[in-house]
């Protein structure tokens, strides 16, 4: 095994990341010319060039991108080693998107605390899944079109993601039943999904220039209560505001969708009761 610094592999990982070595710099809060300095010393060390420095920032070469994917490989396995150091064996980390957590869990926060009473239960929100694996008392529940793939984990479709259209009851519209041409007339909220500028764009009706855009599906579906016009989510994610009546429905995707809702949890913990006992509680909650 090479004698290689530690310290300058990481620096090289946070260059290749940004691909610019005065950003890397600015990250590590280092001079620019200190981090060449040890990004050339790392070479000299592997007998190897990582990087093709040009006008507009720096390139890996292809034992770069080798040596770049081998550190974001240890890098993961070293996060699931450790997530679980020191945690409570009664503490469990579920890892999902905001909305998801804002419209789907928090309305059930008061069943799951009866249900697991000495279960403390931390939510952690992410933009985009986990890159590593999932660690010791740890479940996601994330979208896609197929279920996860990381063999260090087990997986289960919770559901289809099913789109609805949506208003608040006092707002005004035309009777239903309502066609997809008469829907995208009226005033149009979506998420950074964009899914109304996709139904436009396909069938032809509507303007896009007047949509009123949202980062989050939570934020596009509250100014739909608040009666701003008409949002679209998945079914899972308004079927509590359709229940206590702050929301109606105006409107169903009728197309078949590939995608679905699924829940991820640990190959290696299934002999944890109370992890097995969380997992089938969510499960019946899509059931």
């Amino acid at each position: 095994m090479k004698n290689v610094n530690l310290n300058a592999l990481r620096v090289f990982s946070v260059v290749a990341l940004h691909g610019n070595l005065q950003r890397a710099a600015e990250e590590l809060n280092l001079s620019r010319g200190a981090v060449s300095q040890r990004i050339k010393q790392l070479e000299i060390e592997l007998g190897v060039v990582l990087l093709v420095r040009g006008a507009r920032g720096v390139s890996l070469t292809p034992e770069g991108e080798r040596c770049h994917a081998a550190m974001e490989e240890a890098l993961a396995i070293l996060g699931t080693a450790l997530v679980s150091i020191g945690e409570d064996s009664d503490r469990i980390t579920l890892h999902l998107g905001s909305s998801t957590a804002t419209k789907w869990l928090m309305p059930r926060m008061d069943v799951f605390s009866a249900k697991f009473p000495n279960v403390s239960l931390t939510t952690q929100v992410h933009e985009q899944i986990l890159a590593r694996s999932l660690g010791r008392n740890e479940i996601a529940i994330w979208p896609g079109k197929a279920r996860d793939m990381n063999p260090a984990h087990r997986s289960h479709r919770l559901a289809d993601i099913r789109l609805v259209a949506v208003c608040s009851p006092d707002f005004l519209r035309p009777d239903w039943p309502m066609g997809l041409e008469t829907l995208l007339t009226l005033p149009l909220l979506q998420d950074a999904h964009r899914r109304w500028e996709k139904l436009i764009q396909e069938t032809g009706y509507g303007d896009t220039h007047k949509l009123l855009n949202f980062d989050r599906s939570a934020l596009a579906l509250d100014a739909a209560i608040g009666g701003h016009g008409i949002a679209i989510a998945p079914t899972y994610m308004v079927e509590n505001d359709l229940l206590s009546k702050k929301l109606v429905e105006i409107w169903i995707d009728p197309g078949p969708s590939d995608d679905g809702l699924y829940i991820s949890w640990a190959k290696d913990h299934l002999g944890q009761t109370r992890i097995k006992r969380i997992v089938d509680w969510i499960v019946s909650e899509f059931d």
